[in-house]
């Protein structure tokens, strides 16, 4: 389609999912302003410290698909089969994700990744990129965006219809929350989170092509592969209290928390005391926010909309899932107030879904992967999949590797499957053990349709 034959459109946000927005947009015949606060990442090296990595899934992978650039990203990819779990004894174990090689994930660079996207958008002809423009406010009376510098406005743009991708932190929801048009509630973790560096000459026992884990209960070390040979590694942990990352305050608390609580990890991290006062410290929420999108005037999608905990590996994924189903609703609406409310009438229970299956999984990486009967489970919901792959796919393989499931559905039929798992263990383990295969088919027939069939 001729660019601009469908009007103009306001982007503001040039990460991953306003880049890849931008390019969804401009092919659907938009033409396309995109403003971003950061410096050209084309011009400009990768900020240190935050969000080094993310995980890319099936969804994440449909995003890239609908937006024509999942070649332009492939050469980043790094596989990960499963979750390499350290134990506080020393001993190791790989937990696959899914029942074969074609299920699994991969590690990819963020600045590599934003990169890429906004190269891809820069060479679409509906686009124009706008970088060192920061979002100030939103005139809501006048219809604009203002761009400036210290609360000074210094540029207005016409706010009829904008997207804002502007991520957790989005300038344009804490404006709109300002100005009373939306409501917005945060709710924080009270684990932080800061990451650290394993470099390539120490990561050689490490397997590379897996997301390594040291789970401790209170407290969690994850490490994901670069294209370098290095890990990125991050450490969640409580933010107050002991031990949390107001008691690590020097060098010795640092090396003597690690020695305790990471021994394997510490001679993996040479620079763990000096990163640890370089690097910024995170903080973990999430964000509920409604309504989305104000009367065809703008929209909030991706984490501006509703940001997660990282700790399903699906907050990118979710916004590539959001620029994918906006993208189809393209097909078959024109008028942008139509757009937006279509948007958030198909999205918001599925985004509550996943923000929901994000805070359970923590519980579940942090400590539940050391626990006999969750790997008993396990084994047995992976035994039922290659069963009943019609009916029973266990709730992380929904999540991971099947988008055509949605978020909600996968929390629904999770919370089933788990019930049923549950009786089969007890079955199991009880006087008179019994094949769960056998006793299986009968809970799941009366409690599974098939997928996709209506319950």
């Amino acid at each position: 389609m001729t660019p601009g034959a469908r009007g103009s459109i306001n982007i503001v946000g040039a990460g991953p999912a306003g880049a890849l927005l931008a390019i969804v947009l401009a092919r659907r015949g938009w033409r396309v302003e995109v403003f971003e606060r950061r410096a050209d990442p084309r011009l400009r090296e990768a900020e240190r410290g935050r969000s080094i990595n993310f995980a890319l899934a099936a969804r994440g992978l449909r995003g890239l698909h609908v937006a024509g650039v999942t070649a332009r990203v492939t050469p980043l990819l790094i596989p990960m089969r499963g979750r390499y779990v350290h134990e506080p004894g020393g001993a190791g174990n790989l937990l696959p994700y899914g029942r074969d090689e074609t299920e699994v994930i991969y590690s990819v660079s963020r600045a590599a990744l934003v990169r890429t996207l906004v190269e891809a958008a820069a060479a679409e002809p509906g686009v124009a990129l706008h970088f060192d423009e920061t979002c100030v406010g939103v005139d809501l009376k006048r219809d604009a965006l203002l761009f400036g510098d210290a609360g000074r406005v210094r540029r207005r743009v016409p706010l009829e219809p904008t997207i804002a991708a502007d991520g957790a932190g989005s300038a344009v929801r804490t404006a709109l929350a300002a100005a009373g048009a939306i409501r917005v509630r945060e709710e924080w973790l009270a684990h932080d989170y800061r990451e650290l560096t394993i470099p390539a000459a120490q990561a050689g026992s490490l397997q590379r092509n897996a997301l390594h884990i040291w789970p401790r209960g209170s407290d969690m070390l994850i490490a994901l592969p670069n294209r370098d040979g290095s890990f990125t590694a991050t450490l969640f942990l409580a933010r107050e209290g002991a031990p949390s990352f107001a008691s690590l305050t020097d060098a010795a608390s640092i090396r003597d928390f690690f020695s305790r609580e990471f021994p394997g990890a510490l001679p993996l991290l040479p620079r763990v005391v000096e990163e640890f006062h370089e690097n910024p410290r995170g903080r973990l929420g999430t964000l509920y926010c409604e309504p989305w999108q104000l009367q065809g005037k703008l929209l909030l999608l991706g984490d501006a909309a509703h940001a997660i905990v990282p700790f399903h590996g699906q907050g990118m994924n979710c916004a590539f899932e959001d620029v994918a189903e906006l993208d189809g609703l393209l097909a078959t609406h024109a008028d942008p107030a139509a757009l937006f409310a279509a948007f958030e009438s198909r999205r918001r229970a599925d985004t509550t879904a996943i923000a929901q299956m994000a805070l359970e999984n923590y519980l579940e990486m942090r400590g539940a992967v050391l626990d006999p009967a969750f790997l008993r489970r396990k084994q047995l919901g992976a035994r039922l999949e290659q069963a009943f792959p019609d009916r029973f796919i266990p709730r992380y393989s929904m999540v991971m590797f099947h988008p055509e499931i949605g978020y909600a559905e996968a929390l629904r039929r999770g919370a089933i499957q788990d019930q049923i798992l549950a009786e089969l263990d007890a079955l199991d383990r009880g006087a008179t053990a019994v094949d769960p295969l056998a006793a299986a088919r009968a809970l799941i027939e009366a409690r599974l349709p098939p997928i996709g069939a209506r319950a």
